[in-house]
């Protein structure tokens, strides 16, 4: 039962790396011994995160827009160029929109979608045989899908598209992992709460509101996101894939 949750000598690629979740979970496998690949759009913002991250394990920024395939295809082969073996991926670029439904514009829906969902889809189809080279049975590779409350129950806000592609996030994860179960890697996300992010900076002048939402009365923070996305990379999590894990502190229970 030693080291159940040891994750020292993986790789791992995490898109949308430089903030927010995908940072949190960056920083907590950096911190643990993970080499650690991050991607964004925003070269300046990603060198930063890789900078600060660097002084404490090794991090690696390959800036990388992931909207459309054959910025996947790119990033997959930059990857391929250092790595052999991939033991880790986090599906963590995202966007959202938000509009009225009378006005919510098609360039709203398909941008969420590209990103979120088909981007997702092909990094990890591009991605497979680093993550087959770098899987065994007893240590399977993972992946780890990022997607949201709002895939699971209504947000009650104007953000269609991405509460449609989290819930497609949802049901692919699962049907990724009964197809890569047979190569030994393992498929599960993770359903976000409320984080402290740019993309729920909107949302935080009404925190009070909001945590009489969450029976733990708190928002998420770093720890809780990097302790989850390690105990879903670690042998502590070996035998477990198809699963959306809630990290909401509650508040799903309590909708």
């Amino acid at each position: 039962m030693e080291n159940l949750f040891d994750v020292t000598g993986k790789v791992a690629v995490v898109t949308g790396g430089s903030r927010g979740i995908g940072g949190m979970i960056a920083r907590g496998f950096v911190e643990h011994g993970v080499r650690t690949y991050i991607t964004a759009r925003n070269e300046e913002e990603l060198n930063e995160t890789a900078r600060q991250l660097c002084a404490v394990g090794e991090c690696i920024a390959l800036p990388a827009n992931l909207a459309t395939v054959a910025g996947v295809s790119a990033f997959a082969e930059l990857i391929g160029e250092r790595e052999d073996e991939v033991h880790i991926l986090v599906n963590n670029a995202g966007a959202t929109w938000g509009a009225a439904i009378d006005d919510f514009p098609e360039s709203g829906w398909d941008k969420v979608m590209d990103l979120n969902v088909k981007s997702l889809f092909f990094l990890t189809q591009a991605l497979l045989p680093h993550l087959r080279a770098g899987a065994s049975a007893d240590d399977p590779a993972r992946v780890i899908n990022i997607g949201s409350v709002n895939g699971i129950s209504a947000s009650g806000m104007a953000n269609y598209s991405y509460s449609a592609s989290k819930a497609a996030v949802h049901h692919l994860t699962r049907h990724l992992a009964a197809d890569l179960a047979a190569d030994n890697i393992n498929v599960n996300a993770i359903a976000p709460g409320f984080f402290p992010s740019k993309m729920t900076a909107h949302m935080l002048d009404e925190q009070e509101r909001m945590l009489e939402h969450i029976p733990r009365r708190r928002l998420g923070n770093a720890e809780d996101a990097a302790g989850t996305a390690i105990y879903l990379s670690s042998r502590a999590s070996a035998w477990v894939t198809g699963h959306t894990l809630l990290l909401d502190g509650g508040f799903i229970a309590n909708a």
